[in-house]
């Protein structure tokens, strides 16, 4: 077991500054693109599709990868990976702001999610080996306050750069922030004592096949098919693969996720909920960001800002959601959280087709105190639960299922978006004199995009405004499908975390007990 390597309280306090700091930076990362990506596809002469993959190269690879992450801190020390991650974030992060084309903004972004896959796991697990278990829910309750300031500031900060500065900003506004970061880890936190064994190559190998391939099918299935047979290859490889990793980690003496973390049902009712919290709000997030854009014209930076309001309530909440799990317990904040975020999700796309803006306000309002009341609980009972030398693959399996959640929330409601709204208008763009093929290309872009510019002025001014404004509205229905979708997935959470989920005993503290 990791011994407690607690050094005087202001060493502390400037040790949760890095580690803070660190995590805002992975998420802010992960939600600033977003934002930009219209702006990145009229440069770079990119679809909907390639979008996707810009966007979710990061989280993909840090979700595949975060497993590794987890036990790798265990095993060689939090605060070594910790200072790995952030070389390997910050370096990749400088490389891509030099980028000439898509594919090394993608291979840019899935190297900073490498980086990001050592940070994360390495920042929460030191947060039990550097403070007592009392003081541990008011660290995590700053953990996670500056992570979700991170990510739902993410658009404001992207659209800003992106405005004033050009998006390759984004990248290279990176590396200081890093250097400060890595100074600061260096001289206030010390290292723990490190585990013993080795990591578990064969379960890596599949863990991230399995969820590479899901997303790959996912993603690819939206522009050619999701009959196509190479689609459904992928599908049956993630299946084929998800059951090759259980039999490996069950059979292993050092596995890579130690399935007896699962064996605790509160364990298991809060990482249900953190993927399905994160799957309903990146997806929306990312919707959002592109409606606002293409359909009601908001530049970069006032995109950003209007996706700003869930900030203010995530950070008031997140210390109510800090003080319940204080006094009493887990289990009530998260359930009634998410569904809180499936609550903001059904205002938004009720309101949307009539008050656009204010919609989106009101409805991240709501999502924003739901993501508060949650917060702390889930981190404190996935992390704080297990025994401290299980701390690094608990945090992991955490945050693999937050970038898991967020990359797959980013792809469902995208394609719900296409498929129930922007596909419909098809008809009416062929009808105005377009191939199948360019009212294809159409759909799969953004009207304001060089792409589908190019192909909209082969019609006639008269047609041509039809068209776009048929697509645009077309755009708001998909939109607003899409975000129904994302709230019954998060109520529909709320139910299956409920009965998975026990209650409290009565017995003994709230910070004592724990569920088995």
């Amino acid at each position: 077991m990791h011994s407690r390597s607690r050094g005087s309280p202001p060493s502390r306090r400037v040790a949760l500054i890095s580690l803070c700091g660190a995590a805002t930076l992975v998420w802010l990362a992960f939600s600033n693109l977003g934002v930009a990506l219209p702006t990145i596809a009229n440069e770079l002469s990119v679809n909907l599709t390639d979008m996707q993959w810009a966007n979710n190269a990061l989280s993909i690879a840090c979700g595949t990868l975060l497993l590794a992450g987890g036990r790798l801190a265990d095993l060689h020390g939090h605060r070594k990976m910790l200072l790995l991650g952030l070389l390997i974030f910050g370096l990749a992060a400088l490389g891509t702001a030099f980028t000439p084309n898509l594919a090394g903004l993608i291979a840019g972004r899935a190297l900073m999610g490498a980086g990001g896959a050592l940070i994360l796991p390495a920042t929460l697990a030191m947060i039990p080996t550097h403070f007592t278990r009392t003081e541990q829910p008011p660290a995590f309750a700053a953990w996670a306050a500056a992570s979700w300031a991170g990510q739902a500031v993410g658009p404001a900060v992207g659209g800003a750069l992106t405005t004033l500065l050009g998006w390759r900003s984004l990248f290279w506004l990176t590396a200081p922030v890093v250097l400060v970061l890595y100074v600061l880890t260096t001289r206030s936190a010390p290292e723990a004592q490190k585990a013993r064994g080795r990591v578990d190559l064969i379960g890596l190998v599949t863990g991230a096949g399995a969820a590479l391939c899901l997303l790959f099918a996912l993603t690819e299935g939206q522009q050619v098919g999701f009959d196509d047979p190479l689609i459904i290859a992928l599908f049956g490889a993630a299946a084929a693969l998800t059951l090759t990793f259980v039999f490996v980690e069950l059979r292993i003496t050092d596995p890579l996720v130690d399935l007896r973390l699962f064996r605790t049902r509160s364990f298991d009712g809060a990482l249900l909920v953190n993927l399905t919290m994160n799957l309903s709000f990146a997806g929306a997030l990312f919707v959002l960001s592109l409606y606002l854009q293409d359909v009601r014209g908001y530049s970069a930076i006032a995109a950003g800002l209007l996706l700003v309001p869930a900030a203010g309530t995530i950070l008031i909440f997140n210390a109510v959601g800090a003080r319940i799990v204080s006094r009493h317990d887990a289990r009530s904040p998260s359930i009634w959280g998410l569904v809180l975020v499936g609550v903001g999700s059904f205002a938004v796309s009720a309101l949307l087709p009539s008050i656009s803006v204010l919609a989106v306000i009101l409805g991240l309002l709501i999502i924003g105190v739901g993501l508060g009341l949650l917060s702390v609980p889930v981190a404190d009972t996935i992390v704080g639960g297990p025994p401290v030398a299980l701390a690094g693959a608990a945090s992991g399996l955490y945050k693999t299922s937050s970038m898991l959640g967020g990359a797959l929330g980013v792809v469902l409601l995208t394609a719900a978006t296409t498929r129930f709204g922007r596909a419909d208008a098809a008809p009416v763009s062929t009808a105005a004199g377009l191939t199948e093929a360019e009212s294809s290309q159409v759909v799969n872009a953004l009207t304001n995009s060089q792409t589908a510019i190019a192909i909209l002025d082969k019609l006639p001014a008269n047609e041509r405004s039809l068209v776009i404004a048929v697509y645009h509205q077309a755009f708001s229905d998909g939109v607003s499908t899409a975000l129904v979708l994302g709230g019954v997935i998060a109520v529909v959470g709320a139910i299956l975390a409920a009965w998975i989920w026990p209650r409290q005993r009565k017995s003994g503290s709230p910070r004592q007990t724990q569920q088995t």
